[in-house]
């Protein structure tokens, strides 16, 4: 999509239409992190939604009945998950129910995914690599399978019993930071872990209190992946460490409305190489 409709729609003085405006724009923009771009019909079909003259039932049988007769639809660029994950996020964010619980987790990912993904809110039962162009083809070490029931349990389990008080909002970045990319590196499904992983993260941020209606997520969500990636990543023959430091950028411009810059390649390993080489004699 080249442009796109809903920035508008965010500045809305009407909350109805300015909270719609923002979980489609940030449901359309976070299919960046497959690649995936979504159709004409759906932003005009979302903009209906917005607008309030079909709700998002509506908005689903509609796209259903669109892909029913148009299956030529380009099925090679996942044109059709794409349009119907981004109808599905903008429903879920646009709802204020959220636990912070495992089945949560889970059951996001089934109602995003289901008749797109068999194995729509299942736990994968083999394990996972997947070559990431910011590691140069190098791929992050996911979770065991044999233990991501448990990891997933641990993780949210800690992060439920976690206390804020006192804590700086450096502080807070750090930690906030430090569980979605824990949470992340999980990746307990075959497909669809960084929307997930997004959609429950931005509920859960609310919950905590943070307005998170900005444009940060739609135009740096493969920011977003890429900073996860790097979050779990080491090569210490080659002096590449784990970090959260660009995971705490975007998570400042995004709850601090900060204006730090978000470029893709200063987080690509080779680009970190090269900047060293030019710092040592």
């Amino acid at each position: 999509m080249n442009k796109d409709p809903f920035k508008e729609y965010i500045k809305e003085s009407e909350p109805g239409k300015r909270d719609k405006g923002y979980a489609w724009h940030t449901a359309i923009g976070l299919q960046a992190v497959d690649g995936l771009k979504t159709s004409e019909y759906l932003v005009q079909t979302a903009v209906r939604n917005i607008e309030g003259e079909i709700s998002f039932e509506e908005v689903n049988t509609l796209l259903q009945n669109y892909y029913e007769e148009n299956p030529a639809c380009d099925v090679e660029e996942r044109t059709e998950e794409a349009d119907k994950v981004s109808a599905r996020i903008a429903a879920l964010l646009s709802e204020r129910a959220f636990s912070l619980t495992p089945n949560e987790y889970l059951s996001i990912h089934r109602k995003l995914f289901t008749g797109i993904y068999a194995h729509a809110g299942c736990i994968r039962d083999y394990n996972i690599t997947k070559k990431e162009w910011v590691l140069d083809g190098a791929t992050v070490l996911y979770g065991s399978a044999t233990e991501l029931r448990a990891t997933l349990n641990y993780d949210i389990s800690e992060e439920k019993n976690f206390s804020y008080r006192n804590l700086s909002m450096d502080e807070t970045i750090h930690h906030l930071a430090v569980f979605v990319s824990r949470l992340w590196q999980i990746h307990v499904f075959g497909e669809g872990n960084t929307r997930t992983t997004a959609v429950f993260f931005i509920k859960y941020l609310q919950t905590l209190g943070f307005e998170v209606t900005n444009d940060i997520f739609a135009e740096n969500a493969w920011y977003f992946r890429n900073s996860l990636v790097r979050a779990n990543y080491n090569d210490l023959k080659n002096g590449i460490h784990e970090t959260t430091e660009f995971l705490e950028l975007f998570l400042r411009n995004l709850l601090l409305n900060e204006h730090h810059p978000l470029h893709n390649r200063t987080l690509h390993i080779s680009g970190a190489f090269k900047e060293r080489e030019e710092l040592w004699p």
